[in-house]
This record gives structure tokens, C-alpha cells and sequence, in this order.
């Protein structure tokens, strides 16, 4: 199961529209913020997963993040996930290049800007960020809290270098570099374990984020091709959708997904631009981390390391 922003784990109640995180349960109570007001949490909290067609456009793009994050804070949302490239999708491959900026540069300064004027959290999941390397970005998530500081950032460790079957040759490892570390950081909404898209196969990235990092909400922004996407998109999800160019398209499906496996959020169009609303409730967290202990059953890293012959 997926979600460009999926909630695997925690419990979800009357979403409205759409979205892009993913929820892990855990037993133990949350990790305690360097901030005392991420402490704890309130039960349940609200949150958003936004879905949009990015363009080749960056100011277009923003006013579409624009106004999505503003119908997240009507609906009483601590924090929206957006999509991965939700500042920019080029008409063709390596076109990032050209627009790719540092953290501290207008385009982020603007999201950072648009936080804090609207009060609000932000997940900004794949921005191109510029890095040493001339030829080369960086795929970065980003977190913005609601007074507009950079809290976490986290550059995609598995990068999309795949034959699609029936499509297009992806090569995203071309202009891209990939990123080494894990990151989590506390939240309104939990605490968060920030992954990318194509990160989402392999699970090895979760378990370490759960059990290592004390992650209680998975976040997975992304922009499945339409092939990968109808194959194995199901979860909480923040996604692209639709054409973005002549040569590109999404496949969209936002989606929240409770920690049983209900989908309880859904934008009534796959293709459409939107918001899908769930409040997260960390009491059934713990319910079902109780009544299913995974954590205690669980095998440590160390059991299945091969055995000399």
C-alpha cells in the first residue's frame, strides 16, 4: 500500500479530499521534541495531502500551492503534504538542472514565506535542490514549520533509474545525486519520517525510520509515472497527477490509509487538483501497537545476517 504521503499505522477520520503521508504505529510514546510545544501532540490532529499537476512553470506552481495550503488551513489542517516536484516538472529529463536552487534561495524562500503567513506546517516532498555538484541536484524533502524555519531536510536515497514496461526509460541517477542519510523530526502531527516517491520499495528505509527513529507518521510525497503508479500505488499520498507535458504524466490517486488497511481518503477524480483531509488519532496508534506488538515480535538486524557454511 502507498500514499504520496502515507499514514500507515494511524487512524484517520472523515478525510475530505486527498493526500500524502503514511503513518506507522508505535507502542511507546512519542519522541520528546527538542521544542516543548512538539511534545505532545493533540488528539487527533489534522492533516492535509494535497494533489496537482506541476508544470514547467514555477511561479503557476506556486499559486496552485497556494491556494491548496490555503484550503488546508480553512479546514483546520496542522500540516499539508505536497507532492514531489510541486515547484517544477520540466518537459524533458535533466530540465531541473536549470532551475535547481540552494535551501536559502527565492524559490524555498517564497514556501517558507507562504508557512508563515498562513500558519501552517509544510511538507514539500522532492524539491531540486542545487548542490556541489553542477550536473547533478539533489531530490529533496522539506520541512517548513508554521513560522517559516527550515526544520528537516532529507534528499532521496533511491533514486528512479527504471525500463518501465511498456513506457519510457527513466535515468533519474543522470542529474541526480543520491542522498546518504535518514532523517525524522518532530511534528504537530507526530513524528515524521521523511522518504521519497521510489523510496517506498525498499522497506529496509521503514524499518529503520520506525524502530530506529521513533517515526510515527511515514511521509512518501511522490510522482508515480502511470504504469508504476496503477501497479502499486495504495496508501496515504501526496501525489502528481495528470499531464504535465507532451512527454510527461502522472498518475495521481491520492490517498489515506488507515492502520488496518481501510482507505478512508480518496479524491473523487484520480486526475484532479485537490486536498484530502484525515485527523490522525495516536490513541488507536497505541491501540494497535498494543493489541499487535510487532515492535516486541520483531527479529533484530543482527538475526539475519547469513551463517558461515
Amino acid at each position: 500500500m502507498l500514499l504520496n504521503c502515507s499514514l500507515n499505522g494511524a487512524s484517520f477520520h472523515r478525510p475530505i479530499r486527498s493526500s500524502h503521508v503514511t503513518a506507522y504505529a508505535n507502542s511507546s510514546t512519542a519522541r520528546s521534541s527538542a521544542d516543548s510545544t512538539m511534545a505532545a501532540a493533540p488528539n487527533p490532529v489534522r492533516v492535509a495531502a494535497a494533489q496537482m499537476t506541476s508544470i514547467n512553470d514555477i511561479a503557476s506552481n506556486f499559486s496552485t500551492c497556494s491556494r491548496l495550503v490555503e484550503e488546508a488551513v480553512s479546514a483546520g489542517a496542522k500540516m499539508i503534504c505536497l507532492p514531489e516536484n510541486f515547484s517544477y516538472v520540466g518537459q524533458k529529463s535533466g530540465d531541473s538542472l536549470l532551475i535547481a536552487e540552494p535551501l536559502d534561495g527565492p524559490i524555498m524562500q517564497r514556501y517558507c514565506s507562504l508557512a508563515r503567513e498562513c500558519g501552517i506546517w509544510l511538507s514539500l516532498g522532492g524539491f531540486q535542490e542545487k548542490g556541489p555538484d553542477v550536473a547533478r541536484l539533489r531530490n529533496t524533502h522539506v520541512i517548513i514549520d508554521d513560522a517559516g524555519n527550515i526544520r528537516s531536510t532529507y534528499s532521496k536515497i533511491h533514486l528512479f533509474d527504471v525500463d518501465v514496461p511498456g513506457g519510457a526509460v527513466y535515468k533519474e541517477s543522470s542529474f541526480t545525486e543520491p542522498g546518504k542519510d535518514i532523517a525524522a523530526v518532530d511534528s504537530p502531527i507526530g513524528r515524521l519520517g521523511l522518504t521519497v516517491c521510489y523510496d517506498l520499495r525498499f522497506p529496509e528505509l521503514y524499518q529503520q525510520l520506525r524502530f530506529h527513529h521513533d517515526a510515527q507518521v511515514i511521509l512518501v510525497p511522490s510522482a508515480f509515472t502511470p504504469v508504476t503508479g496503477q501497479a502499486h500505488w495504495e496508501v496515504i499520498a501526496s501525489a502528481q497527477a495528470g499531464k504535465h507535458s507532451e512527454k510527461r504524466e502522472s498518475y495521481g490517486e491520492t490517498l489515506i490509509i488507515d492502520p488496518w488497511g481501510t482507505v478512508v481518503g480518496r479524491l473523487p477524480d484520480r486526475q484532479s487538483t485537490g486536498i484530502t483531509i484525515a485527523d490522525i488519532d495516536f490513541s488507536l496508534i497505541d491501540s494497535v501497537r498494543g493489541k499487535m506488538p510487532i515492535a516486541k515480535h520483531r527479529k533484530p538486524f543482527d538475526f539475519w545476517r547469513p551463517t558461515p557454511l
